[in-house]
């Protein structure tokens, strides 16, 4: 459970945790905690200590794990900065230091509308040994109350995978991507294996990441989506018209940016030009989506403010040219975390020293 120090004071963190207090086949919590200081370390052992099953706390600015950082520093291995994609690393390497878990879910700590069913839908497929799923991702619907949301998935990622399928021509890879439900959907689960080889990346584009990795490593017959909840809303984050470091427009920029690095990995060849033109076939695919959005709204009496729709794809469409500069400047540039694989390879006694780290976290 990823979670920064702020969501403890949140409106669904609490509900959260009193949910999986109920929740009997769980072996292990692991929280992975951010910007908290000792004081909030402290008040944060303290709110999850409600849980009844074993659980721990990854402190990521703590000074046990801050030293561990460093020493993956000095080797070239350490996460280039913090945010959701770290803190999942990190706990993805504790996990794998305990050794003693088959199936693994990971879910976001702002969902407003959790429930247990979700947990228990989600890692159902994996921890089911009569399946051979090595990976579920979940899916759900995107509204809440009466408003449509969802927008970054609607407005950006469906269009501009069919604008790509038109620019560049059928690619299996993007089709694989538009064959999930919703894609950006931050819950998913694993075998353990799958944690020692996958590579994620630190910015905004973690779920594509996934995605993408489960796409290189494995057969799509050990790959599964499941409807994990028939509601659900979580914390809004803020577009940003004028800040592209923030908010949507910088999930934007990182999500492009992670498709077309995909691609580029695959042999593709990108310019100037082909961005110009994919920006002005996402814009009219887009375009055509906010339509096809109003029509499902007006049938299903949903809120949907056709403005802001279209001043969204607005600015996605600009982040499309700005994502193509980026990685024509620096097209070797790679968000992507090393895999655990490498960091036992390069310090062997790592995950030991990660996982008495935590402990002794925990245990002062």
């Amino acid at each position: 459970m990823p979670s920064l120090y702020t969501e403890l004071k949140g409106n669904a963190l609490p509900k959260i945790i009193d949910e999986i207090s109920k929740v009997k086949f769980l072996k292990n919590i692991v929280i992975g905690l951010d910007q908290a200081n000792k004081k909030e370390f402290i008040n944060a052992k303290e709110f999850f200590s409600k849980l009844p099953q074993k659980h721990e706390i990854l402190w990521n600015d703590g000074p046990g794990l801050k030293k561990l950082n460093s020493q993956l520093e000095s080797q070239n291995l350490a996460p280039q900065e913090m945010g959701k994609g770290r803190n999942v690393w990190y706990c993805m390497g504790y996990i794998l230091s305990l050794g003693d878990s088959e199936a693994i879910a990971l879910h976001d700590c702002d969902i407003i509308t959790y429930n247990k069913n979700l947990l228990a839908r989600l890692v159902y497929p994996v921890a089911n040994p009569k399946f051979n799923f090595d990976f579920c991702k979940g899916y759900y619907p995107r509204v809440s109350k009466t408003k449509v949301r969802g927008r970054v998935a609607r407005l950006l990622v469906t269009p501009i995978l069919r604008a790509l399928e038109k620019t560049i021509g059928f690619k299996e890879y993007i089709s694989f991507i538009d064959s999930f439900r919703y894609p950006l959907a931050g819950e998913f689960s694993f075998r353990r294996r799958v944690l020692k080889d996958i590579r994620i990346p630190y910015d905004w584009g973690l779920e594509i990441g996934v995605l993408s990795e489960m796409y290189r490593n494995y057969a799509g017959n050990r790959l599964c989506q499941v409807d994990i909840a028939d509601n659900y809303d979580h914390k809004h984050q803020d577009i940003s018209l004028t800040n592209t470091s923030k908010g949507l427009s910088k999930m934007s920029i990182d999500i492009i940016k992670a498709i077309i690095r995909k691609l580029a990995s695959q042999g593709e060849t990108f310019s100037m030009s082909i961005f110009r033109s994919l920006k002005a076939t996402y814009y009219r695919e887009a375009l055509d989506f906010v339509q096809i959005y109003k029509k499902d709204a007006l049938m299903n009496n949903f809120e949907i403010d056709v403005h802001e729709e279209e001043t969204a794809v607005e600015l996605f469409a600009k982040n499309i040219m700005i994502a193509g500069q980026t990685f024509l400047d620096s097209p070797m540039e790679s968000p992507n975390i090393p895999t655990w694989s490498r960091v036992d390879t390069a310090l062997p006694n790592f995950l030991e020293d990660l996982k008495q780290t935590v402990k002794k976290d925990n245990e002062a």
